[in-house]
């Protein structure tokens, strides 16, 4: 039998994130995975994140973004939105914003790796690549049996183990979804055209495209969100007939494009948990909510999440309060249901806005772009918020 202050279960990144989080802590800290990182650095991959300028200072205050920026790390300075077949677009650029950039586009395993390495240095975490067979709340700790005959006892339990947590199930906890009815085809292309460190997003009555671009000037990966049917036929469709399809629904807006990768697609559905939290128990990132894609907020959401529950743990340990106490939990939960909420009602809005192709429906969303991209103070208002400023 083992005790910990906390025990995460998921080594992916946001889990990660939390650990590092606590590095200069005396906190006795157990990560439960698996399947530790086994992508090597070198190799290329085509599931990315879009990290906004929080994220970034984030990973930076982590002492892990160093890492990243010196590897395979695509810049944007722009993004264009627009609507196919009509007047609607608006542009954002870091001139309004007086900063650097709008974001990065790194490969997820990259991102994982560079806490990976992070946390396997911290002296305060124990790794175990055993799995929790069970999930017990006591007066004062949780109880995780291992399936070696292990028995783990913490203070507190993170779930960081994704859409799917296990953790999430094994304590009750309900959740509420919603199938966007629309499947994610993503991979990574090249185009002829140069994508000058611009991310594109492009509506359609039936889908959205977004090109995000690359450390190469000719490498973008796509996130192309379809009906089912659409996204599957894509997939299994030959090269010649991917890229022809492709360029065509991205108004050729970069040439021809040739698709580099494996291509795969993933179900897309809105998700949030009842709690975020119960008494020695706390669900964080994809285990507590996932959101549609296409604004990539999704990892930068359960960055905050991470943020905020290492800061509400730390704040509570210094006091010597009971960290695992659901009073001592409560606002952490309070404050990531609301935000979260925000986001899946901001992205549900914005999908149904941009869904078919009714007249008058259109005409309105395309004024409103149209409108909104010359009005700079609610423009740069709307890009600080994606951005996390």
């Amino acid at each position: 039998m083992k005790e910990f202050d906390v025990t995460v279960i998921g080594g992916g990144m946001v889990g990660l994130s939390l650990i590092a989080s606590l590095a200069d802590s005396p906190l006795r800290i157990a990560l439960l995975e698996p399947t530790p990182p086994h992508i090597p650095a070198s190799e290329t991959t085509f599931r990315v994140s879009a990290l906004n300028f929080a994220s970034q200072q984030w990973l930076n205050d982590l002492g892990v973004w160093q890492t990243l920026a010196n590897g395979r790390t695509g810049v944007y300075h722009k993004m264009s939105v627009w609507e196919k077949d009509s007047f609607g677009k608006i542009e954002f650029d870091t001139v309004a914003l007086n900063t650097p950039q709008l974001g990065h586009i790194v490969e997820n395993h990259l991102i994982q790796h560079a806490l990976w390495e992070k946390v396997m240095t911290m002296p305060n975490v124990t790794l175990f690549t055993e799995r929790a067979t069970g999930f017990e709340v006591s007066e004062h700790n949780a109880i995780l049996p291992l399936a070696d005959g292990e028995i783990l006892l913490s203070k507190l339990v993170v779930g960081a183990d994704g859409a799917n947590s296990w953790l999430r199930s094994r304590a009750n906890i309900p959740l509420i979804s919603r199938d966007y009815g629309h499947h994610a085809l993503v991979c990574n292309v090249e185009t002829e055209e140069p994508h000058a460190y611009t991310a594109h997003q492009v509506f359609a009555p039936d889908s959205i495209l977004a090109f995000l671009p690359m450390q190469n000037p000719h490498h973008c990966s796509i996130v192309w969100s379809l009906p089912p049917e659409k996204a599957k036929a894509l997939c299994d469709t030959d090269e010649t007939t991917f890229n022809r399809q492709l360029c065509t629904a991205f108004d050729n807006r970069l040439g021809l494009c040739n698709v580099q990768t494996q291509r795969a697609i993933f179900p897309l559905t809105a998700r949030y948990a009842r709690d975020f939290a119960q008494p020695r128990c706390v669900l964080i990132g994809d285990a507590a909510h996932t959101i549609h894609p296409l604004a990539g907020l999704g990892v930068n959401l359960g960055f905050q999440d991470a943020k905020d529950l290492g800061r509400n743990i730390l704040q509570n340990f210094n006091a010597q309060l009971d960290i695992g106490n659901y009073r001592h939990l409560r606002q952490f939960e309070r404050q990531r249901k609301l935000e979260a909420v925000k986001m899946l009602t901001a992205m549900q809005g914005l999908r149904d806005l941009f869904h078919g192709e009714q007249p008058v429906k259109k005409l309105i969303r395309d004024i409103g772009l149209s409108a909104t991209n010359r009005l700079a103070p609610l423009k740069t208002a709307l890009m600080r918020q994606a951005m996390g400023l």
